[in-house]
């Protein structure tokens, strides 16, 4: 069931912006009476799942899930139909637009998908506000594992204060900011330290089979006690939470696990919170040093604990657009600086470029539409950004061409054209291969 919850967001949210890029180039074509002879969600090679001609223009899914286009008249593009650029131009080719009007109907479809992604952070700003936890809540430090931040010289129980020239306000800072960040400050024992990054931390930690960071130190909460447990009998309860072991404080869940790798095959003393009130238990840890318990703490009890704060800001109908504005405008720069990351081989980043198993792996297997709404804004941006680079068989490769014809006042030949929307096809076939081959890789080796 979570496999099929987790397809569905990820074909309803690629198809919705596939569906929309497209729509981008559609409108103004039709504005300026631009024939339009396909409109596709996925790409039809050789046949297509479904296909009706209405009014000229032929709508149709095709069977090749790797996005979606619109054939227009006179224009060469992935269809590399070039029979008909042999003919004299028609008034209702792309061909015989003025310049002008082609690079509004090649802007169209990355307009619409910054455009939407803004409008998703503004109505989610409204509906749903801000919800964190704040920084200066987390008394005793983030739970750090990962060997390759242990090896730079992180230990559990640090604070982080800052991450490169921004302060930690809250807990989602730490992780939106860590990349491309030179270094990582630090509050340990009362005292600050900077930590400094190496050039390929991005690189290390693609390659690194844990991929943890800086995460939440939560307490041994009781979620089930499987009726195969040792335990099972014990009297334990949902949500009780373990403080202590044989009278040694244990206030969170790695510090539970390190006591009980010490204790194995034997009976303990454990002190528990339920409802608010202490009680005490003898539970047995097996010869693996486990209770034999699944710990699964809530967010919610455990800031009633006082373990941490959840910060929760609502905002107005007009104090919405003004805050949904500095998200896009954040979310835009911060992939901006990810592809600068990727394409600096020193920073070893592109190791963490992923294809389609990436973008499926991202949604929940639970249906939030709070976290759909986050996540196909985010993949808008991204498809629009994408789609921007100067690679001919993208829309940026054509808004290139055009702005070059709208500076010179020389159109490049259709022989160039159809030799660089070839090599541009090639580039981004090579790309896609890359990408889907880094899964692939990381699916089988890590």
């Amino acid at each position: 069931m979570e496999f099929v919850i987790k397809i569905s967001q990820f074909l309803l949210s690629l198809s919705l912006l596939i569906v929309l890029h497209e729509l981008g180039h559609f409108i103004p074509a039709k504005l300026f009476k631009t024939r339009v002879e396909k409109f596709y969600l996925f790409f039809d090679v050789k046949f297509s799942l479904f296909k009706k001609k209405i009014g000229g223009t032929e709508y149709g899914i095709g069977w090749l899930p790797l996005g979606g286009y619109v054939k227009i008249a006179g224009m060469i593009d992935e269809s590399m139909d070039t029979e008909a650029m042999k003919e004299e131009p028609k008034p209702w080719e792309f061909r015989s637009k003025p310049a002008w009007q082609r690079l509004i109907i090649m802007l169209g479809g990355v307009t619409v998908n910054f455009v939407l992604a803004w409008l998703i952070y503004v109505f989610m700003s409204f509906g749903y506000g801000d919800t964190d936890i704040a920084a200066s809540s987390i008394k005793d430090g983030y739970l750090i594992e990962n060997p390759l931040l242990t090896n730079l010289g992180f230990k559990t129980g640090d604070n982080v204060v800052r991450v490169g020239d921004v302060d930690v306000e809250n807990y989602s800072d730490v992780r939106t900011n860590i990349i491309g960040a030179e270094s990582v400050t630090i509050e340990r024992n009362g005292e600050d330290q900077v930590i400094k990054l190496p050039v390929d931390f991005l690189g290390q930690l693609s390659d690194s089979k844990d991929r943890s960071l800086f995460e939440m130190r939560l307490p041994y909460m009781i979620a089930k006690v499987p009726d195969t447990s040792h335990n099972v009998s014990s009297g334990l309860k949902i949500k009780d939470v373990v403080i202590s072991i044989n009278g040694e404080n244990t206030k969170y869940q790695d510090e539970v696990i390190s006591k009980l790798s010490s204790l194995k095959n034997q009976s303990v003393s454990v002190e528990l919170i339920r409802n608010k009130e202490k009680i005490v238990k003898t539970l047995k840890v097996s010869s693996d040093g486990k209770f034999g318990i699944i710990s699964q703490p809530s967010i919610k009890l455990t800031e009633e604990l006082g373990y941490l704060a959840i910060v929760t800001k609502k905002y107005g109908f007009g104090e919405s657009f003004s805050v949904g504005t500095t998200k896009f405008t954040k979310q835009i720069t911060s992939y901006f600086g990810q592809l600068k990351q990727i394409f600096s081989p020193s920073t070893g980043a592109y190791k963490g470029v992923g294809g389609f198993k990436a973008i499926f792996d991202i949604f929940p297997d639970t249906w939030s539409w709070q976290t759909f709404w986050g996540i196909t804004a985010f993949l808008s941006i991204m498809l629009g950004v994408l789609n921007l680079l100067p690679i001919p068989a993208l829309d940026g490769g054509h808004v290139m061409f055009l702005l070059y014809e709208m500076i010179s006042g020389r159109e490049p030949s259709n022989k160039f054209m159809e030799t660089a929307q070839m090599v541009g096809f090639f580039i981004l076939i090579a790309l896609v291969l890359f990408a889907n081959g880094n899964d692939i890789f990381k699916a089988i080796f890590k």
